[in-house]
């Protein structure tokens, strides 16, 4: 168990439930998920598209409705807050999502971009100013990127001034909402070298959101896999990514290539047999 498990939660997710609509109509996405992150750790939250995942992930941001349970911030209930309260939460709080050209506004430039949430905080134009270059070179971009748009970068740099923007105020949690998953496999592995490395540096406590073991092997100390609104299966990382307990853990284990044409072959073997377990099964 790291120092970081040994201490009292950061963030407490109690018997959580989110539904959408109402009545005949409403759609549980959510059944009652507890889990809880340490200060200076990284939990990874895994499942497939629908699982419910990045659901979870909004629920803790505020931008999804909570049902029924609670989650708790530092000690502090912070469902049910109102737009001035979770404002003032964006300090401690923030995300990092999937797509990074997306979550930056491309009439701004980089410089504009990363001084915003520190001038709305009330930090002088000065101080953010040397705050925003300070940051840039954390995520190993030139300061000369202040006066360029994110249209001029590629999807990897994009991504560093997301994470950037994110690390800006100094939050103590990161929600990170697929944030290699848009980009190729030798860009991947940079960026999450980086999330590792300023973790270290910071230490700001992340929930990693993914759909690949592989990517959250290598960078989370706890894993949560999701299936159907359900947690069915939360453990040390390297035991739930390389010799899970749960049967759909292993599906999504064995849905990972691997590079031996005759070992992936056998993979795939395994995973059609277990795609074949009915769902009651898999529960």
């Amino acid at each position: 168990m790291t120092a970081a498990q040994q201490s009292s939660p950061l963030l407490e997710v109690q018997d959580l439930v989110v539904e959408y609509g109402r009545g005949r109509h409403a759609f549980r996405a959510l059944h009652g998920v507890s889990l809880d992150i340490a200060p200076g750790e990284c939990l990874g939250l895994v499942g497939e598209s629908g699982s419910g995942k990045s659901t979870l992930g909004k629920a803790i941001l505020g931008l999804a409705p909570v049902t029924g349970g609670g989650i708790r911030f530092d000690g502090r209930e912070i469902s049910g807050l109102g737009r001035r309260a979770r404002r003032a939460l964006a300090d401690d709080v923030q995300v990092v999502f999937q797509d990074p050209y997306g979550s930056l506004n491309p009439a701004m430039t980089i410089g504009d971009i990363l001084a915003e949430p520190l001038l709305t905080a009330g930090i002088g134009a000065k101080a953010a100013d040397a705050k925003v270059r300070d940051m840039l070179d954390r995520v190993r971009l030139p300061s000369t990127s202040m006066d360029r748009y994110p249209s001029e970068f590629s999807g990897g740099q994009r991504q560093r001034v997301a994470i950037a923007r994110a690390l800006v105020r100094g939050p103590r949690l990161i929600v990170c909402d697929e944030p290699v998953s848009a980009l190729d496999l030798t860009t991947q592995a940079t960026i999450l070298d980086l999330f590792i490395e300023l973790q270290r540096d910071t230490g700001v406590a992340y929930l990693f959101v993914s759909h690949d073991l592989g990517v959250v092997r290598r960078v989370c100390h706890r894993v949560a896999v999701m299936y159907r609104g359900e947690l069915v299966e939360v453990g040390e990382g390297e035991q739930v990514t390389r010799e899970p307990r749960h049967p759909y853990s292993e599906r999504l284990r064995l849905a990972s290539p691997v590079a031996d044409p005759v070992a992936q072959r056998e993979r795939r073997r395994q995973w059609l047999a277990l795609r074949e377990v009915p769902d009651a099964a898999v529960r």
